[in-house]
């Protein structure tokens, strides 16, 4: 066996066959395996000297809700259709096809080209035509060489500061607590999703790849030049393996629907989340914290500000200045359960902060220690790291040992007290001692999968605690395939105009990557509070996100909520209703997410890839499939240019003027108005129950968008919004009907009982409505 060099680079050939995968393996010892998966998916594992180095995967769940606790094994095919696959061997070559990609290998040197069909086999992917892959010359990481195209865009990457298209950039992916960030110029973030989806305008082909991968990792998309390659891409992971899944097209929509459902079905949320979530830490951290709190209620009540939820933060557990998880501090909080029983008598759940490290001071340091459940040192103790205001040790989640013990503390100290829900929070696993070591493996190469199984084992204490109830869980770190567990946020942002236009591009380049079930802290965390119009404009946007809560540390020790400015708080409980108003379609919306692996909230481009203006840098989203948003992000705008993408008709529901898409428009923006639009043809679940503090009153009806003809239907499911069900059985049981023409609105529906229906102002035409 010789040892590859530069000038001799190994030599592959095919060893064998098996179902669904190809061995190669070469006169260096270094092998390759091509896994074919699905029609639309192909795998690469590159092993350079013929052996798994990195831990088994968490985040590969082929439509599954979830994988077995130790992994899955990374040869392991079960989920997948492994679909036959032409293999022809020639010239040196490998040719691997299946009716929508093929994976061309150059044998001397494994040089790979990934095509995809599009009526003729469309070049996708290829590997740099000099060295592609690190086969030990450059000290053993983890590297992958991409040519690339100088018009190439790519998106996702998950939570990442900045513009939507990522190309030109060098971004590294290593969760850590980014207190403060620039939306605009930080990273990394809190977030590892090592997935991106390529778009080439001149052909029009869209490819995904996905390097599986735990272990801190940078991708450069074009910041780097050099002169001997010629121009390239580059993936470079601290540790693990080469582990690549290419999915074939044939747009950017089918790649986030087939990447989601590779990773993992979305948990469906209750229909609690779904509302305003009250919140704020200075609160919490008072001495008389639960005084305050109540207040806080009393001020919504005042108000009619329904608030179904409240994320309590950690100043329960603090004592002398340091936070021990699950442990309240009984001198401000003597009988917890009444505590949360006062919230409940209000209507209003609890979400408990909790986080997944022990400072050396904590009560349960020493029986944490004792039953080796942190993350460790080889030579025996755990590995030490600065935690909030002192060391601490972070708890290793891939010890079977840990996930009990986690689950009955999140049950003893939270559920039997009857906290609702737990909210995960400083979660990023900052363990840099590079010898650390996991039940799994190096902790460095296992960083990244540490929060998902937090998220897994905090579910898993809601379920066994109340089995016949939806769990809910937010979490603010995670990887690949957290969709399955958890609600997510942006984590601790600046407040700033420019937050609030660059956090709407971070949320969307996470939905891209299959986790839409986010948001961000409205208004602002760190910094200066809010004045009245950046709040306002914060709560515009925020509405019209899946996850909806106002949270800060303002450095004045203000709190930020929906009554801080007087001249503003009618504005913002007005706003706060409409949300109230929408609620059922963001329950509709969730369920195509979790049934369909649809995203919740997307760019313009996901839904329009037709149109060349949806492309370009935007302030805007689509919410489902029906709402077009489009948030003021500037100081002292009242009015909003908006483009209206090509391939549909909009209707404006303030004041119910039809509008052409494929045009831009310049709409009223007044404070306190959101800019939104509604698709022509749409039919929105609404609440038209009075919103209230307190209640959770529902009659469901129906907003019509009807257009000046043509037709339109949804199917609905049942769903009573806190029952367990399963997604992937559930049929739609109801279905409303739209007919539209110059002379009527017919309305045909089935399941349905005297649906109340609202039309657009000044639509004149009769509406009639008859059984399906």
């Amino acid at each position: 066996m010789r040892r590859a060099t530069l000038d001799a680079q190994p030599v592959f050939r095919l060893a064998g066959r098996s179902p669904g995968r190809l061995d190669l393996s070469s006169d260096t010892g270094a092998s390759a395996h091509v896994f074919v998966l699905e029609d639309d998916i192909l795998r690469l594992l590159v092993l350079p000297d013929g052996t798994l180095k990195g831990p088994r995967s968490w985040s590969i769940a082929p439509g599954a809700t979830d994988v077995p606790f130790e992994g899955r094994d990374r040869f392991d095919t079960s989920g997948f259709s492994l679909p036959g696959a032409k293999i022809l061997q020639t010239d040196g070559k490998l040719v691997v096809e299946t009716a929508r990609v093929r994976l061309t290998i150059r044998l001397d040197s494994l040089k790979c080209r990934w095509q995809v069909f599009d009526g003729e086999w469309k070049d996708a992917a290829w590997d740099r035509p000099t060295q592609a892959y690190d086969f030990g010359w450059w000290g053993g990481k983890v590297r992958h060489y991409l040519a690339r195209e100088p018009d190439e865009q790519i998106f996702g990457l998950g939570e990442v500061s900045g513009d939507l298209d990522r190309a030109g950039r060098r971004i590294r992916l290593a969760p850590i607590d980014a207190f403060g960030y620039s939306a605009r110029t930080s990273g990394p973030l809190y977030k590892h999703i090592p997935f991106s989806i390529t778009r080439r305008p001149r052909t029009g082909v869209s490819f995904g790849l996905f390097y599986d991968t735990y272990a801190d990792c940078a991708f450069d998309l074009g910041c780097e030049r050099d002169n001997y390659h010629g121009l390239f891409r580059s993936f470079e992971a601290a540790a693990g393996d080469l582990d690549l899944y290419v999915l074939a097209g044939p747009d950017i929509g089918a790649i986030t629907r087939r990447f989601t459902w590779l990773t993992g079905r979305p948990a469906l949320m209750p229909d609690w989340s779904l509302g305003y979530s009250g919140s704020t830490m200075a609160l919490a951290d008072a001495t008389d914290a639960p005084g305050q709190l109540l207040a806080w209620l009393d001020d919504c009540r005042a108000r009619d500000i329904p608030c179904p939820s409240f994320h309590l933060s950690s100043g329960y557990t603090e004592t002398a200045g340091r936070r021990y998880v699950f442990r309240w501090n009984r001198e401000k909080f003597p009988d917890p359960a009444s505590f949360v029983a006062a919230f409940a008598e209000r209507g209003v759940r609890l979400v408990a902060n909790i986080k997944p490290a022990l400072l050396t001071s904590h009560p349960d340091y020493a029986d944490a220690g004792a039953k080796g459940l942190f993350v460790s040192e080889p030579e025996g103790g755990p590995a030490l790291a600065q935690f909030w205001d002192g060391l601490g040790a972070w708890l290793d989640f891939t010890s079977p040992d840990t996930h009990p013990w986690w689950k009955s503390k999140v049950t003893e100290s939270l559920l039997e007290v009857g906290v609702a829900a737990t909210w995960n929070d400083n979660n990023e696993f900052e363990v840099w001692s590079p010898t650390a070591q996991t039940h799994a493996g190096p902790a460095a190469a296992t960083r990244a999968v540490q929060p998902l199984l937090m998220m897994r084992a905090s579910r898993e204490a809601q379920i066994e605690h109340a089995p016949d109830r939806r769990p809910f869980v937010v979490s603010r770190s995670g990887c690949a395939g957290m969709q399955r567990y958890a609600q997510t946020w942006s984590g601790d942002n600046a407040t700033s105009w420019e937050t609030l236009r660059y956090n709407l591009k971070m949320g969307l380049g996470l939905a891209l990557c299959g986790v839409s079930n986010s948001g961000h802290d409205v208004g602002g965390f760190a910094g200066p509070p809010p004045d009245p119009e950046l709040l306002i404009r914060w709560v515009e946007m925020g509405i019209f996100m899946p996850r909806f809560s106002i949270h800060s540390w303002n450095d004045d020790g203000s709190v930020n909520s929906p009554w801080m400015h007087e001249a503003a708080v009618e504005t913002i409980a007005r706003l706060i209703r409409l949300r109230n108003r929408f609620q059922p379609y963001f329950g509709y919306i969730s369920w195509r997410y979790a049934s369909n692996f649809e995203p919740i909230w997307r760019p313009l481009f996901h839904d329009f890839p037709g149109d060349p203006a949806a492309w370009q840098e935007r302030d805007d989203f689509m919410l489902g499939p029906s709402l077009l948003v489009a948030p003021v992000v500037e100081p002292g705008a009242r009015e909003r240019l908006v483009r209206l993408p090509a391939g549909a008709a909009w209707i404006d529901p303030w004041t119910g003027q039809h509008l052409a898409g494929g045009e831009d428009v310049c709409l009223s923006a007044p404070l306190g108005r959101p800019v939104f639009l509604v698709r022509e043809g749409a039919i929105l679940p609404v609440n038209l129950a009075p919103a209230r503090f307190g209640e959770e009153t529902l009659e469901p009806g129906f907003e019509l968008y009807p257009p000046i003809e043509g037709e339109s239907a949804i199917e609905l499911f049942a769903d009573d919004g806190g029952s367990v069900v399963d997604v992937a059985a559930a049929e739609p049981d109801r279905r409303l009907e739209m007919v539209c023409d110059s002379a009527s609105i017919r309305v045909r529906v089935r399941g349905l009982a005297d649906p109340v229906i609202k039309l657009p102002p000044n639509e004149t035409r009769p509406l009639v409505i008859e059984p399906a």
